[in-house]
């Protein structure tokens, strides 16, 4: 574990792994919960954790850097069931890397039980994690300069859902109407770190 400051009141605490990342947004959850600790926002990544808005970082960075930091604990967290149509133009080279189907690449994908690890990129977009490492798949080598909104895609260990239209250089592997991003709802985002998410096959209209 790194601990770094980040200008008066943050600290940027860097992990190994994105479990330890986890694990570490989990107990410092659990500790502003309990009155442990005071911090404005904890915010996760792949391997990083921030805290902004401390009183104290110096002490806060001692007892971090001292400190076990116990696995994270299993959640009862909600489901959110994600309508797609396996209609991506990137399905088959998806399947192809995986050496099966486009059928039977997209029965793996929504037979998977995905979590949000983190979000980012834009408001509403979820990094989710779910899919054993051998389904793992590069980027394109020449990203799109525009991805419509509702694109499920896949890049490394990841899977996402584009909340809007922009550039991306992800594989797109489906489409879906769900909104994930809609200001006048609160929370304004329908993904948010913990959150369990279920990939739902339909037919394409």
């Amino acid at each position: 574990m790194r601990v770094l400051p980040v200008g008066d009141g943050a600290l940027l605490v860097e992990v190994a792994s994105g479990d330890e990342a986890e694990a570490l947004h989990a107990e410092l959850l659990r500790r502003r919960a309990e009155g442990l600790l005071t911090v404005r926002e904890i915010v996760p990544a792949a391997r990083t954790v921030l805290l902004d808005g401390l009183d104290d970082p110096v002490r806060l960075a001692s007892e971090l850097t001292a400190s076990e930091v116990p696995p994270a604990p299993p959640r009862a967290r909600r489901v959110v069931d994600i309508p797609v149509r396996y209609d991506g133009p990137d399905l088959a080279d998806v399947a192809a890397h995986w050496g099966v189907s486009a059928p039977e690449a997209a029965r793996i994908h929504a037979a998977t039980e995905f979590r949000v690890a983190f979000c980012g990129f834009a408001p509403g977009f979820g990094y989710l994690t779910g899919l054993p490492s051998r389904y793992d798949v590069p980027r394109r080598d020449t990203p799109r300069t525009a991805v419509p909104a509702g694109s499920v895609a896949l890049a490394g260990p990841y899977t996402g859902v584009y909340p809007r239209a922009s550039p991306g250089g992800w594989q797109l592997i489906g489409t879906t109407d769900i909104v994930l991003w809609d200001p006048a709802h609160v929370p304004a985002a329908l993904l948010s770190p913990g959150t369990r998410v279920r990939f739902v096959a339909v037919e394409s209209s």
